[in-house]
């Protein structure tokens, strides 16, 4: 007697390997092949997904679900690429085949490598531009005044009146501005830059047209009024560059207010959500250009908002997968029922499941935290007691010879098999494993060894999700962030400026509100009005 087992999709989901994965693919392909009533049919559409996209639940085969697994909704407004290939029916597993009117064949490796080292090159470049700018700039600003000073002294020196006590005082004084001029234009300007900018910050270069426009115009002035004219009052040459580098000053101390000072005053309040967990943060920002308006709220947000953790965000799909997968369709009557009927059926049946999703929901909850309060504690009390274990060799090594003191990295690795388990267990149950590998754990114990730190402050960063700065740069996606706004980046915010930072698996929505501007009003209070008389009669107790 033929037996058939059946199975739900989400357990088949759970249970299968890489290898029945592949092996699944090869019979349904023979099977598809041999049901095919077009045997001249040499292609076939593979759809492949990028690997962040929603169909990691549901794998998608041929443009169709597996059996037992949830239909994948399409969202059209989802910027998630689609790569359809056609191949025959000798498709191998391990190349990809780009078609078209080309014939070349590459690994997907290649191709990624390829484009990461094209922008890996233009991001050093357009890194290092700005600051080789800004130093050539400097140097023509530097060297002007100078430049004034020798050329006299060199074509015609014998020509050149003699430099009196007041020249000379020129001289002391040209000296210490250019000294000042030198550190302010190094604090100012010849900084590494901290991002890259989609497109060239409006005031560095109008400052910098500015610098130029002014050194070439003393230049001509210089060129037309004392070379052609090798003019003979030297004092007069040197009041010349003095008079240049007061300007330069100037431009320095213009270039001061509209870089730093007209930012600090906040005048707008910007709400910034992460699209994925809805983690929500408000800053107050000053009068900036929209991409120097997104850089700073990157910077807080790697200070201030957690990191991000995908795997928390699994729950709810694979819960909606359990209840879809629950439900089966049974054929009572032996007739072959269609489309329509049996998926009537499954709505029908997710309808009268709906009421109790919340008791669901309630229990998943309530056991999900149990679970955590119990690995928290086993955590709390293994941390403890290999602490007080510490504490105890501590004061035993101070009576040991010094040959058998133990060093700090070895004590943190004779005490971190005592806890390693539960904090396995805890980081597996908050879901957290992937934020915090052993070597820094290693590293964060030998730290709080060293310092005498109690096991409440070691526990501290494994407890509580941290900012996304506080681990290691591989998390940080730095250099991924892509700057969408309908308006032009090089405006100014204002009230109801909207903009997205996107990045690899989340993106960050930007609303810009206005300031109000705030009235205050003063009321005088008499002070005599707080005075009062108090009437003593004698029949008081008083």
């Amino acid at each position: 007697m033929d037996t058939e087992s059946t199975h739900s999709g989400y357990s088949y989901h759970s249970s299968r390997s890489g290898r029945s994965n592949r092996h699944g693919d090869r019979s349904r392909e023979r099977h598809k092949a041999s049901s095919s009533k077009d045997s001249s049919r040499s292609e076939r559409s593979v759809v492949i997904n990028p690997p962040d996209t929603p169909s990691q639940d549901s794998p998608v085969h041929n443009g169709e679900p597996l059996p037992g697994e949830p239909t994948p909704a399409v969202d059209p407004g989802d910027d998630a690429q689609v790569l359809i290939l056609k191949t025959d029916d000798n498709w191998g597993e391990t190349t990809t085949a780009v078609t078209g009117t080309s014939e070349l064949s590459v690994s997907q490796e290649e191709v990624v490598g390829l484009g990461k080292g094209i922008q890996d090159r233009t991001q050093g470049f357009r890194r290092y531009l700005p600051l080789a700018v800004g130093s050539c700039v400097g140097l023509l600003v530097l060297a002007t005044p100078l430049v004034f000073l020798l050329l006299p002294a060199v074509m015609w020196p014998d020509r050149l009146q003699a430099c009196g006590a007041a020249c000379e005082g020129l001289f002391l004084s040209i000296s210490f501005k250019l000294l000042i001029l030198l550190v302010a234009i190094w604090a100012l300007f010849l900084r590494p830059g901290r991002a890259s900018l989609p497109r060239v910050c409006v005031y560095r270069a109008f400052l910098t047209t500015l610098t130029l426009l002014l050194t070439m115009s003393y230049w001509l002035f210089y060129g037309v009024r004392i070379l052609d004219a090798q003019d003979e009052d030297y004092h007069g040459i040197v009041q010349f560059a003095v008079s240049l580098v007061d300007s330069q000053l100037f431009v320095h101390y213009l270039a001061v207010v509209l870089l730093e000072l007209r930012q600090l005053q906040p005048c707008y309040s910007v709400c910034v959500i992460r699209s994925t967990d809805g983690e929500t943060r408000h800053y107050n920002i000053g009068q900036l250009s929209i991409q120097r308006a997104a850089l700073s709220i990157l910077e807080y947000y790697y200070r201030d908002f957690p990191l991000h953790n995908p795997a928390l965000l699994s729950a709810s799909k694979h819960r909606a997968a359990k209840h879809l997968a629950g439900l089966k369709v049974y054929n009572v009557d032996g007739a072959q029922p269609g489309n329509g009927n049996q998926s009537r059926a499954m709505v029908t049946a997710a309808a009268k499941r709906k009421d109790s999703a919340h008791n669901e929901l309630y229990y998943e909850e309530a056991d999900y935290e149990r679970r955590v309060r119990k690995r928290r504690a086993r955590l709390v009390v293994a941390v403890e007691e290999a602490f007080t274990h510490v504490r105890r060799m501590k004061k035993e090594d101070e009576r040991a010879a010094p040959s058998d003191i133990m060093d700090v990295r070895e004590a943190a690795l004779a005490i971190f098999p005592s806890m390693a388990r539960a904090l396995q267990k805890y980081l597996r149950t908050t879901r957290r494993q992937h934020c915090h590998s052993m070597e820094s754990i290693q590293k964060h114990l030998a730290f709080c060894l060293v310092n005498n730190m109690s096991p409440k402050a070691f526990l501290e960063a494994y407890l509580a999700p941290g900012p996304t700065l506080q681990y290691g740069p591989e998390r940080w996606m730095a250099d991924q962030w892509t700057l969408v706004s309908e308006a032009s980046v090089t405006n100014g915010v204002k009230e109801g400026s909207e903009f997205l930072l996107r990045c690899l698996d989340f993106s960050l929505a930007v609303t810009v509100k206005s300031i109000p501007y705030i009235r205050l009003t003063e009321e005088y209070i008499d002070p005599k009005s707080h005075k009062f008389i108090l009437l003593l009669q004698s029949e008081t107790s008083v």
